[in-house]
Parts: C-alpha cells; structure tokens; sequence
C-alpha cells in the first residue's frame, strides 16, 4: 500500500535514510536497465542474467519503496488529544469517562444515561455505543493515511443514510449580444441527481481481560489501531472493484466506453491497441494519449492509480530523451511520480491482462466522492470467543464516481 496523503510531518531520520537508499537502488536500476536495452539492441535477445539483475533491483526497489511508505504513515499519525482545545469541557470528560468504562468492563449505565440526554438511542441496530469524538477522528484520520484512493477523493460526512447529489445533464443556454440586441430567451437546465447510500463496514479486534484491565493502557488508541488496517483493506477493494450492493460502488465497476464516444454516465477509456500488454514500439504513448484524455481543468490534478505490477511495468519506459518516466519520490514522505504526475498504488487494481482496466488518471478529487455517515458505534462482546473481549466496531461508508468527465481508464486491449 503506497504513501496516500500529501500532507506529511517533517521527514524523521529514518525517513531521510530511506529515502536516499530508495534513490540509490533507482540509480542503480536505470545503470542495469540501461545495460539490458543496450543488450537487446546488440543481441536482438535478451540477456537472462541481466533480466535477472533488473528483476532483482525492481523487487529491491519496491522492498525500500515500502518502507519510505510505513515510515512515512507512521508519522502522519496524530495522537488523541492533540486537537482538544475543549479539553476541559465537562461534556466531553464524563462521555469519555463513560466509553472507558463499558470498553473496559462492560458498565453501560453512564452512555445510556449520556444518549438519553442527547435525545439519541442507546443502541443501534445491532446495538452498541457510539465512541467518543476523539476516538471518531483518530480513526478518519488513520484512515485518510494508509486507504490509497479515500487520500486522492472528495469526501463528504453526512448525517442520513443516503447522499443525494443534483447534477445538469443539460446546462444553461448562453451566447453573446449586443447592448440594444433582443435577447432571445434561454434554455433552463435538465437536473438529475447520483445517489451514495451508506454502507456498513465492520471489524472485530480482540482483547484480552488483562489488556482490559491495564489502566495505563490507552483504550481508545488501541481501539483506533485495530480497526484501521481492517477498515482501510477494506474500503480499498471497495472504492476500486466493489459493485454497489451494499458497499460503496469501484470506479472500475461502472460502465466504460471509448473515450472518443464517452458520454454521462460512464468513464472513457483509452486502448493500447494490443490485448494485454503495452505496444511493442513506442509504448509510453498510450500513457500520454490517456493523460491527455482528461480535460486541462481536470488534468492539473490528475493521479496515476495502479498496482505494483503495473508500475514495475511502466518504471522501465524513458521518452525521447531518454529520461524515465517513473521517478521516485523528491522528498522522504513524498509519492513517486509518472510524467511528473503523482502515483497512487492501490494493490485492488487489476493486474495488466486480456482486456483489463489495469490504469487509471484523473482527478479524483472532483471524480470520485466518499460519503462518512457520522458516528462509529463498538458493541462489547464477552461470550463468543472466551476469554478473549471481541469488540464490533462499525461505520457507515459510501462511494461512487460524482463526474464522470474528471477520470479515465487505461484499457489493455487492441480496441
């Protein structure tokens, strides 16, 4: 999972040696790479052993890109308490002081009494309490860290079940006239509206009574830990495969079309030209041909979002000049770029095959829309999994592609 937010700490020491242990291994990639052409070119063959060596540096590269990544991640994470300039609100103390107490012994009487006074259920559904606001942001934030593409997307909270966006299939008329000229009279616009229903994502940490009954034990930052990688997997296959029956819908599910017929509705795309895999000559043209697919508004803020195999692949094209394309990360914290665009690798998109949509630009911020139903709710259970405390922990997320204008696909395909 790549590096997923460009807001970063500064780069700790560690960061600053791995960076620069990420751009040796590229240097000596390029040396070894460069090597393997010049043999192709001299041979008409490959060279096994070079083949090797490059295949190696790529896996070393990728190893070392990782761990920039988790470093990276590690200190974008804030602890609880950082943003209570209301700390000292007596509110806030007593929810807390209550959400302790069920989390640790199962005591529930302090949240119904704290729910009943904000005129709220005690229980959802499938019961359980909503955590404390603190709680509730360290797990956004943990989130907008390590899930690839929630980082790059709009995100919208949302109070209700279901998020409904208008949008003009048809915009208004407008044209230029003279001071005295007559005004002939407008079109008015033809409204529809994109729905993005909530859904309900889960997981289940366990603890032990001992953990449990640690007072130095910070509950709610543990609590956040646990359900981050589970939450962010996740969210991940969902914003980039899922079908929409309750999870958010991927913006690979939806229809596609080539992008000189693209129309509302669906995404464009681009093709290769040659099912897959990229054309044997010349192949970074279809990378630009999609970059320029996107419209100038949108392509500003355009993104690459591939896998890591994808990228191993398009690491090697150079362009006229003999300059890579692919080009890791300027500063410790920072992302890779491809044609000086950013990369986001998100391991859920397909690898490059027969027909597949193995890459993606575009701005996603404007494409792609995420809506966070408020409120995370945790139901204690003692029973089922004896000794062990098993805690249900559920949001409600949503997803779906809000302007299908702003991303397109790369198709590997001849057409």
């Amino acid at each position: 999972m790549t590096l997923a937010s460009p807001e970063t700490k500064a780069a700790t020491p560690e960061m600053q040696v791995a960076h620069e242990a990420l751009h040796d291994t590229f240097a000596a990639y390029r040396d070894a790479n460069d090597e393997r052409l010049s043999a192709l070119e001299r041979r008409a063959s490959a060279d096994v052993l070079i083949e090797e060596k490059v295949a190696r540096i790529d896996a070393a590269l990728e190893r070392q890109r990782a761990v920039l990544d988790e470093l990276a991640v590690k200190a974008r994470r804030p602890q609880l308490g950082t943003e209570t300039a209301d700390a000292g609100d007596a509110a806030r103390r007593e929810h807390k002081a209550a959400f302790d107490a069920y989390v640790r012994s199962g005591e529930t009487s302090g949240l119904k009494r704290l729910e009943r006074k904000a005129l709220s259920a005690g229980s959802g559904a499938d019961g359980g309490y909503t955590v404390t606001a603190e709680v509730e942001r360290e797990i956004g934030r943990r989130l907008a860290a390590i899930s690839p593409i929630r980082a790059i997307s709009g995100v919208r909270e949302i109070s209700l079940g279901t998020y409904k966006k208008p949008f003009m299939t048809t915009g208004f008329s407008a044209g230029w006239v003279s001071e005295t000229g007559a005004r002939a009279q407008t079109n008015t616009p033809t409204l529809d509206e994109l729905d993005f229903p909530a859904a309900e994502l889960y997981a289940m940490p366990a603890a032990t009574p001992t953990l449990l009954e640690d007072s130095a034990v910070d509950i709610e930052q543990w609590i956040a830990a646990e359900v981050e990688t589970a939450f962010a997997e996740q969210e991940g296959t969902a914003f980039v495969t899922g079908d929409g029956n309750g999870k958010p819908k991927g913006f690979t599910a939806y229809e596609t079309v080539a992008n000189s017929a693209w129309e509302w509705g669906k995404l464009g795309v681009i093709a290769t030209g040659q099912a897959g895999g990229f054309p044997a000559t010349s192949p970074s043209d279809v990378l630009i041909d999609l970059v320029y697919a996107l419209r100038a508004g949108y392509r500003q803020n355009g993104t690459f979002v591939m896998n890591r195999k994808a990228q191993s692949a398009v690491r090697k094209f150079k362009d006229a000049q003999g300059a890579y394309l692919w080009q890791p990360p300027a500063s410790a914290g920072g992302r890779a770029t491809l044609m000086t665009f950013p990369v986001v690798e998100a391991e859920d998109m397909p690898d490059i095959a027969a027909g597949s949509l193995s890459i993606a630009f575009g701005d996603f911020r404007r494409g792609y829309l995420i809506v966070d139903r408020q409120g995370v709710r945790i139901l204690r259970d003692p029973y089922s999994a004896k000794p062990y405390v098993l805690f249900y922990t559920t949001k409600r997320v949503g997803g779906g592609v809000q302007d299908f204008d702003a991303i397109k696909l790369l198709k590997f395909a001849a057409s």
